[in-house]
């Protein structure tokens, strides 16, 4: 059974929350600034006044995939806000933890590309009408493990209030984030999702010999947008197009 009470956020300790090398410097950087005192001030307040908040580690992201090791980026809005489902990760849940709605849709359309024959099967996953145990398990650790930085904008969530910690500056946090893996050397496939995704974008580099980049958008993969025009989420492909791209510039794909 899952310790619930150990995937509350226990205290406001940032240095204590594992980072990858790579990405020390810009949360250090943050941290340290006027709007990172004030996250933590505001935060404090929220533990000092009861409130149960998640997750446990909200820079897990950052533990998972170094900066140098991003291929996708796909960013979400805020963490999960019921009893042992966020997990630090956008749109991740854990083993035995039932599959959120817009989960069970980004797991059908990987299944859906795989049948079609657009999403290519990697070595040991020959059956394409079979999702990876991880994946039918909603864990996407192994994504993250692979390069895809599953990057929340807002980190952190009170119980049973979305968007609780939504402007209360996690935000100048996740833009610089995200401005280094535009920046970072390599080929990287960025998935927006929705308008809230959508405008988080970072502007591109300029430059003559700017490294590649893949951008690639569809509406919100919940069950309110997933159908929808202008651009479904159902039936977009970025799984397959991700792969394909990072094929076509020499990087190993993502078993999805």
């Amino acid at each position: 059974m899952t310790d619930l009470v150990a995937e509350r956020l226990q205290a406001w300790n940032p240095g204590d929350w594992p980072v990858a090398q790579d990405w020390r410097d810009v949360v250090a950087s943050f941290m340290a600034s006027d709007a990172g005192r004030s996250l933590g001030t505001t935060i404090t307040a929220r533990l000092e006044a009861g409130a149960t908040i998640y997750p446990a580690r909200p820079l897990h992201a950052l533990s998972l995939t170094a900066l140098a090791d991003v291929k996708v980026v796909i960013l979400g809005q805020d963490p999960y806000h019921g009893p042992g489902q966020a997990q630090g990760l956008a749109f991740s849940v854990g083993t035995g933890v039932r599959i959120p709605p817009s989960l069970r849709n980004i797991l059908a359309e990987i299944a859906r590309e795989r049948l079609d024959g657009t999403l290519e099967p990697q070595a040991g996953n020959r059956d394409p009408s079979a999702a990876s145990g991880a994946a039918a398990s909603g864990d996407l650790t192994r994504w993250a493990r692979q390069g895809v930085l599953l990057l929340n904008s807002c980190l952190t969530v009170e119980q049973a209030r979305p968007a609780s910690h939504a402007k209360a500056g996690w935000e100048a946090l996740t833009d610089r984030l995200l401005d280094a893996a535009e920046q970072k050397p390599g080929p990287v496939v960025f998935m927006w999702w929705g308008a809230h995704a959508q405008a988080r974008r970072p502007v591109a580099s300029a430059a003559a010999h700017a490294p590649a980049r893949l951008h690639l958008m569809a509406n919100h993969p919940s069950p309110l947008s997933a159908m929808r025009p202008p651009v479904p989420f159902m039936g977009c492909d970025h799984f397959a197009q991700a792969n394909r791209f990072l094929r076509a510039h020499g990087v190993a794909p993502i078993d999805w």
